[in-house]
């Protein structure tokens, strides 16, 4: 069945629809005032009048749904109106002004906050939705509800897919769930599954008794679930992980919830008592939390028939907290409304993280966070005992972040369990660091930023190498923006001009030049998602038949390039004139040569060929320093360049070579012999030439001396075999 004829059948009762979320409301125990939430799907309902949803619904039952979720999270009373309301001020007439007259600022403010993560212009998908999720992160340190209002929104949304085309289907899970399809693998594991159902729920059955029972008899007051593991967590596992499904020790977990602390660690030791502990498998998030503040016991131990299985064990407050995470102060009290005083203290781990990707970009932020919050964790000590928690891969660059600055800005060097190891070194568990600093060391530099895994590190030695190194930074972010620039086809005298720089920086919201240069140089931002946006900019400056900021820039290339230039040593460089010009001797290039200009430190610019080794080897890696260059149409310079000979073995060869060289009255400079291995000779001969037909008869004369295999210009692939 296509859309159409799901919206022609589909039927939808709106009062039977809110009278759910009433119910809802009524089921959690909470006096919350329903005339007012009546009031607000009122005003929704007249607001979003003649709006349709995919399906063919009423657009306003979007909005119930959406607080349906929220009453059912154990939102507060604010939180269940402002979901009513969440895209009037977007989607309609009405005004945050509106909503705050009629159900008070606080409501107003969360509505705001929901439209806001949605309100800008990105150059890519992928920008936009990191850019989302910063927003949507920095939203809950003002107001956690934000959030969790959006989530509802989601919720909803991803519920009702089918009614979306297969492309907005796409879009929307991979944007929501950062998802890789892998159809063909999730086939083999429900397979999988389904043949071992019956065993695994037997078995489960069995494992669940024989725990409740025990732990009645040691006098433990419990709860005990079990699970076995989503297919999808199993996909994602053993793709993050690269492992297969034997490698999942988790497939079946068993849930133990206490009402003390106490009773966490006395089931634990029960549980171990009576199965086998996989080593290397315990994991004790209660005395060392996650940076989210998620607090359990984890073991995973071997049962009865040689099945693994993950035991969780927490108290019910940390139960709370690890189900709804955020929302968990709504759901754990039930009754309390509103975000009270000392609740950001809950939320101080958001706070934190956000605090450390201030010199970040969207797309570092987001690598960042990631690594932070998702990726797996080692734990390391510290000379004095000490658990560091911190994220896999890490190195001690980030032992020494986490344990401040200042310790991170004057190591010079790191033990791990008592040797001396390099700074890239990784560290596993239980490894003991120790860190060694100096007064005079010289602080981190620019490659600590790909050793370090951690946000945090990264942000802290960026923070130094911005307040210490701004000149350098400078220098070195100049030099990167301008490569991008030139990569992008816009020269950067262009726009450097002040027409288009004052264009430039208030679009990047940089006061000076000098200051965008020095955030590229620390890595607060990146070169060339900073040319993107500044192409954006310059195409879309002007409306209507005016021309853009871009299409000047273009003219006045085109303009320059057809202006006459002034060669140099018969060579004429793209953008610049009358200047240094050195021709480079791992290639010797002379007129007719393909060319190209290689941007020196102090020293113009280096011409090689484009067959040389040295270019083909760097282009990628030094792109921006690469510059296009042409010969002028008339050279009358000699020009230098090398040729390699190669022979057998045979008396006479440098006199055969010499004599052909003279009968083309060629002008050498320089000729050298030498035997090598395999019963063969090579000579090197440096000729003056005018170009390149010149060149190509002295090697055409060459070729047929007796006993010579190749003749090869030095520099090329082809000399390099027998260099």
């Amino acid at each position: 069945m296509d859309s159409e004829e799901k919206k022609e059948t589909r039927v939808y009762d709106v009062e039977a629809h809110y009278r759910v979320l009433e119910q809802k409301i009524a089921a959690s125990g909470n006096n919350f005032d329903l005339g007012r939430i009546r009031a607000a799907f009122e005003v929704a309902e007249r607001a979003h009048a003649g709006q349709k949803r995919k399906d063919g619904t009423p657009y306003v039952s979007h909005c119930i749904a959406a607080s349906i979720i929220a009453a059912e999270m154990g939102l507060d009373e604010d939180s269940i109106v402002a979901s009513l309301l969440h895209d009037c001020v977007e989607d309609t007439a009405i005004t945050h002004e509106d909503i705050a007259k009629s159900f008070g600022t606080a409501v107003a403010d969360l509505v705001e906050g929901v439209t806001k993560l949605t309100r800008v212009t990105f150059m890519s998908k992928e920008e936009e939705q990191m850019e989302n999720l910063r927003k949507m992160l920095l939203a809950m340190t003002n107001d956690i509800r934000v959030i969790l209002i959006k989530m509802a929104d989601r919720l909803h949304n991803m519920r009702t897919m089918d009614y979306q085309t297969a492309e907005k289907q796409r879009i929307k899970s991979l944007e929501t769930m950062e998802k890789h399809g892998d159809s063909a693998r999730i086939a083999k594991l429900t397979e999988y599954l389904d043949a071992r159902m019956d065993t695994l729920q037997s078995f489960m059955r069995d494992i669940e008794l024989k725990i409740q029972l025990r732990l009645e008899e040691e006098g433990i007051k419990c709860s005990i679930s079990s699970r076995i593991k989503h297919i999808y967590s199993i996909y994602r596992k053993m793709y993050a992980q690269k492992i297969d499904i034997n490698g999942i020790f988790d497939l079946c977990a068993f849930r133990v919830i206490t009402d003390d602390v106490t009773d966490c660690y006395a089931a634990l030791g029960v549980i171990h008592g009576m199965f086998k502990p996989v080593p290397g498998r315990f994991k004790d998030y209660i005395s060392t939390p996650k940076p989210n503040n998620y607090r359990s016991v984890h073991t995973t131990v071997i049962g009865d028939q040689g099945i693994p299985f993950e035991v969780q064990i927490r108290t019910w407050e940390m139960h709370i907290s690890a189900e709804y995470g955020v929302a968990a102060h709504w759901k754990y009290k039930s009754g309390d409304t509103g975000v009270k005083e000392g609740d950001e203290e809950k939320f101080a781990w958001v706070r934190r993280l956000l605090e450390t990707q201030q010199e970040s970009d969207a797309q570092d932020f987001f690598h960042n966070l990631k690594i932070d919050m998702f990726a797996d964790e080692v734990f390391v000590f510290s000379p004095k005992g000490d658990v560091i928690p911190l994220p896999a891969g890490a190195t001690p660059i980030d032992f020494a972040y986490s344990i401040h600055s200042g310790v991170g800005n004057t190591m010079v060097g790191a033990k791990v369990n008592g040797r001396i190891v390099n700074f890239d070194h990784v560290l596993e568990n239980g490894d003991i660091v120790e860190i060694r600093t100096s007064k005079n060391a010289p602080g981190p530099n620019r490659d600590w930023l790909q050793l370090a895994k951690s946000g945090s590190a990264r942000t802290k030695i960026k923070q130094w190498l911005k307040r210490e190194r701004r000149e350098e930074n400078v220098s070195h972010g100049r030099e990167m923006f301008e490569r991008e620039l030139r990569q992008a086809g816009i020269a950067p005298a262009d726009i450097y001009t002040d027409e288009v720089l004052p264009i430039i920086l208030k679009r990047l919201a940089f006061p000076q030049l000098d200051d965008l240069f020095a955030a590229i140089g620390y890595g607060g931002v990146t070169a060339q998602r900073t040319v993107n946006r500044i192409r954006d900019e310059l195409q879309r400056s002007a409306t209507g038949d005016q021309k853009t900021a871009l299409d000047k820039i273009n003219e006045q290339a085109e303009r320059r390039n057809k202006r006459e230039r002034h060669a140099v040593h018969g060579v004429l460089v793209e953008g610049l004139d009358n200047c240094l010009i050195k021709f480079s001797r791992c290639c010797t290039p002379v007129p007719g040569d393909d060319i190209i200009g290689f941007i020196t430190r102090g020293a113009g610019v280096s011409i090689h060929r484009k067959d040389c080794e040295n270019y083909l080897a760097s282009a990628a890696e030094n792109s921006g320093r690469w510059i296009r260059v042409n010969w002028a149409e008339r050279t009358t310079d000699e020009y230098n360049t090398t040729l390699l000979v190669v022979s057998t073995q045979r008396s006479g060869l440098v006199m055969d070579v010499a004599t052909v060289l003279n009968s083309l009255n060629a002008k050498v400079r320089n000729l050298s012999a030498r035997d090598v291995d395999g019963n063969r000779s090579t000579v090197n001969i440096t000729v003056e030439v005018h170009g390149l037909s010149e060149l190509r008869l002295i090697i055409n004369r060459l070729s047929g001396v007796h006993g010579v295999i190749r003749v090869a210009r030095v520099g090329s692939p082809e000399a390099k075999k027998d260099a």
